[in-house]
């Protein structure tokens, strides 16, 4: 259970970097790591209390926050190009 802690403390550090980043690829980076950061916990907790269906749950998030990481970085360039 340490481990959560930790986790935890690491999201802590990632909302910082969102919220003080310098650009708004820092930004995007840091809640790239945070979504990451909160599946790593969903699945430890699923190991821990044994119960696979938070593993599925997690699986979907992750390609949720994948797929959201990379159409908000299109936008972001086509804005950045004075694109559409």
């Amino acid at each position: 259970m340490v481990i959560l802690w930790v986790m935890l403390a690491y999201l802590v550090l990632y909302l910082v970097r969102v919220i003080l980043g310098p650009s708004i690829w820092d930004r995007l980076l840091g809640l790239s790591l945070i979504s990451t950061k909160v599946l790593l916990i969903a699945v430890l907790y699923a190991s821990y209390y044994d119960t696979a269906y938070i593993l599925d749950i997690a699986l979907v998030g992750a390609l949720l926050g994948f797929i959201g990481i990379i159409f908000t970085a299109l936008f972001l360039m086509g804005r950045m190009k004075g694109g559409k």
